[in-house]
């Protein structure tokens, strides 16, 4: 009898979802002519009606329920200090970076540039992570910093003769120093305008950018040279390869970085903060400093991922550091836990090669995307790992 409910939820589920989304992926316009695919609909019908029937299935079935139970228990992080002095870990840490440093010798141009692209995302998101996950400010304009560190190498590069190793530190203390001049305005700000001001400052840089054509180009963006080592030019079918290394080592410098910072005492003013800030002042940590100290942190790890971004394209434009960036920086974070360093990294790939492997669904990305984010946000709000705050363990 309970398999018989199941089935008729089911049904009347796909039903309901052929109703919303047909229209949408079902009829296509080419010109004047409406096409219907109706192989979308048999999809929707199929997927819909196998996901609400092993719900059903899975709520009256009392043993399942305790066994994923018992897989999310031994799946939760402790909070306490591990510091990998075993071999076991070492031995895993080393084989992840071998692979991943012998992946590019492996596959093709193109997906090596896509591998990069995934670096360049990561290093975005674990940036923002010290501003929203750790500190709790939420930063709706953090690709203007992204812009910056692009900028830098380009107009660096045209005006001052600047190389990739001189952009780099370049890019990141523009950045960072910007990113401190942000966090001054908004020291009083908690919540939606903390927001709205975050959110204009990432488009009034943009519309800076776009306008003020004899320094920038404006629309046209500006051409970036192709690096080089210890002066030496790289050739062509090389560039992507030594980009690729260079930047793994500066994303593992950076997870080394902030899975330190997280130890020390401003990483433990980031959480009080991000906790309750009226506690935290009234345990003496400064406010100010901290939000600073935040604010240009972040900064500084988005200017170095935009001095990445504009070597790999070889030109910049104001037209990809629109919003949206911000807003996928930002899913980033939440999608793969706020404050945790390993969900960061893998919300990450997600977004970046799922789309990849989507191309056939191009036109309707945005709605899977939106789908996805709903669904985190209906039954894993704390994202895809749970950030957990070390700890001392207490000796026994």
């Amino acid at each position: 009898m309970k398999i018989f409910i199941a089935i008729k939820n089911a049904l009347i589920s796909s039903l309901f979802a052929l109703l919303l989304f047909g229209p949408i992926l079902c009829f296509v316009l080419q010109g004047y002519q409406l096409d219907i695919i109706s192989w979308r609909a048999w999809w929707i019908l199929g997927l819909v009606f196998a996901g609400q029937f092993c719900l059903d299935i899975l709520k009256e079935n009392a043993p399942l329920i305790h066994l994923v139970k018992d897989i999310n228990k031994q799946f939760k992080q402790k909070a306490r200090i591990e510091k990998f002095k075993t071999i076991p870990h070492r031995f895993v840490w080393v084989f992840v970076c071998l692979t991943l440093l012998i992946i590019p010798f492996l596959i093709s141009k193109y997906w090596l540039s896509v591998a990069i692209l995934c670096l360049i995302y990561i290093l975005l998101g674990l940036g923002l992570n010290i501003v929203v996950g750790l500190a709790g400010l939420l930063n709706l304009g953090f690709v203007a910093f992204y812009a910056i560190g692009a900028y830098s190498y380009a107009l660096g590069a045209q005006y001052f003769h600047l190389g990739f190793w001189s952009a780099l530190p370049c890019g990141a203390i523009l950045a960072a120093l910007l990113g401190a001049l942000l966090a001054f305005p908004v020291l009083r700000m908690v919540g939606d305008y903390l927001a709205i001001v975050t959110l204009g400052f990432g488009e009034i840089v943009r519309l800076v950018l776009n306008n003020w054509s004899s320094l920038t180009g404006g629309p046209n963006g500006v051409e970036v040279p192709a690096p080089s080592f210890f002066n030496i030019p790289i050739d062509t079918s090389h560039r992507y390869l030594f980009i690729y290394i260079v930047l793994f080592f500066i994303v593992t410098l950076t997870v080394h970085f902030i899975s330190r910072l997280q130890r020390m005492p401003l990483g433990r003013a980031f959480e009080a903060l991000r906790e309750d800030e009226i506690a935290c002042r009234s345990l003496g940590i400064n406010h100010v400093t901290t939000k600073l100290w935040a604010f240009s942190l972040s900064a500084m790890i988005g200017g170095i991922a935009g001095v990445f971004f504009a070597t790999l394209e070889g030109f910049v434009s104001p037209s990809s550091f629109t919003f949206a960036e911000s807003a996928l920086i930002l899913s980033i974070v939440v999608l793969g836990g706020m404050g945790s360093t390993i969900g960061v990294i893998l919300a990450a790939l997600v977004l970046t090669l799922l789309p990849e492997f989507l191309r056939e669904f191009s036109e309707y990305r945005m709605l899977v995307f939106g789908g996805l984010m709903v669904a985190m946000m209906l039954w894993r709000p704390q994202g895809l790992i749970k950030f957990s705050r070390f700890a001392f363990e207490k000796p026994t």
